[in-house]
């Protein structure tokens, strides 16, 4: 809204220093400040609120050290990282961008799943939450709204690079051409990028063109399946991530602020040709998105570190998931989520070997086995007798290593 209201003004009134909010740079910046002050000033006014509700944890023993002393902490604190994310995009970024409307629809459609969750736990009286069922449909739902918008709206596209040939001859016809120069016109593609591959490119629609070229016109449908997937794993990794203090949102703020860079440089004319990647035109107003949500996290974390005041709850861990499953794909790198993801993955399939392996041994020996101490993965660190702050500090070196080698992929072929 203040972009809106500082670009008349300049308009009008030659107001000064209105030129300001023009800048990216400019408008991320004060997202972050904004969203900190949110978190840290109005999320102690929250979490008083959510404890004179009564709104606190309940813990099941799981024989963990310390485990106890959590309990009636404060819950659904996801709220604060939500309002935090949303003021200071409701101010600052262009509402009529696509990306920030589609970004806006996840954080809203998901916190909302996460609070009827969470409500029903503290509310209801009933430990299970909502039914996963109704969960999954409401990431199936998300992921077809997500999927159709990227593939059928025409303001989402992009622009390739010319071939070799083709810019060698604009160099020699026009020595000083601008970078813009070298692209092609922008189009609607289901073209993403693949880490670690040749030209690091990969086309949904090559999935059924190779069986009739025809099929092309059916690509959409492999695309809003992959975003489906893509939301679901994603959101479930950061549920899941969400065990010990300060885990999920200390990880989350890595994973985000890696996403910054690569929306930076996809929406950027001079850096794409430089790093010779496609430009995603309009998708650099992500950045104000980004900005803002870093600042929630970190500010959140002020709250969550060791010893946790407030737990964000299934309010904020699916919120989270989806919002970096979104971007990854809005940004062409959802392909990079197994690596940049590292620490969602490692917790998703510790659950799932456990259980695999669980039920295995169970029908063949008919004794259930178990390859973790517990799981989810940090658990299995909590029962080998680390602290979880620990645990913590080292799952985000981790996440800082997988950042490092996610954006190395930017010039590795």
């Amino acid at each position: 809204m203040l972009y809106y209201l500082f670009e008349y003004l300049e308009k009008e009134f030659q107001f000064p220093g209105a030129s300001l909010f023009g800048y990216t740079t400019f408008r991320a910046a004060m997202a972050v400040l904004l969203s900190l002050l949110i978190s840290t000033i109005f999320g102690k006014r929250i979490i008083n609120f959510l404890r004179k509700q009564q709104v606190g944890e309940t813990i099941r023993d799981l024989g963990l050290k310390g485990q106890n002393e959590k309990a009636g902490t404060p819950t659904m604190g996801g709220i604060i990282i939500i309002l935090a994310t949303l003021v200071p995009v409701l101010l600052l970024a262009k509402l009529d961008n696509i990306y920030i409307i589609l970004l806006l629809v996840t954080t809203v459609w998901m916190g909302v799943i996460g609070f009827i969750d969470d409500y029903i736990k503290k509310f209801k009286n009933d430990k299970e939450g909502l039914k996963g069922r109704f969960k999954i449909l409401g990431q199936v739902g998300l992921g077809i709204i997500v999927g159709a918008t990227l593939y059928f709206n025409p303001n989402v596209t992009i622009k390739e690079k010319l071939p070799v040939a083709a810019q060698q001859q604009i160099l020699a016809e026009h020595p000083n051409a601008a970078p813009a120069q070298f692209f092609k016109a922008e189009e609607q593609s289901t073209k993403t990028t693949i880490p670690f591959v040749k030209g690091n490119a990969f086309d949904y629609a090559d999935l059924i063109t190779w069986i009739n070229v025809d099929w092309e016109k059916y690509a959409w449908v492999i695309f809003i399946l992959a975003s489906i997937f893509i939301i679901t794993a994603v959101s479930n990794g950061a549920n899941l991530t969400d065990g010990i203090d300060g885990l999920a949102a200390g990880t989350s703020a890595i994973v985000v602020l890696t996403l910054g860079v690569f929306v930076f440089v996809s929406g950027h004319i001079v850096f794409s040709d430089y790093l010779n990647i496609m430009y995603i035109p309009r998708i650099q107003e992500i950045t104000i998105y980004i900005a803002a949500f870093v600042g929630a996290l970190i500010g959140f974390l002020w709250y969550n570190a060791y010893p946790a005041q407030v737990f964000m709850g299934d309010t904020g861990s699916l919120t989270i998931g989806g919002i970096i499953a979104v971007i990854a794909i809005a940004v062409r790198k959802e392909w990079l989520i197994p690596v940049l993801c590292g620490i969602f993955l490692a917790e998703n399939l510790s659950v799932v070997m456990q259980v695999s392996y669980f039920k295995y041994t169970k029908k063949k020996y008919g004794e259930g086995k178990r390859i973790f101490k517990m799981s989810p993965l940090h658990h299995h660190y909590q029962k080998l007798g680390y602290h979880e702050s620990k645990i913590v500090t080292r799952f985000w070196i981790i996440g800082i290593l997988l950042a490092i080698v996610s954006i190395v992929t930017l010039k590795i072929r």
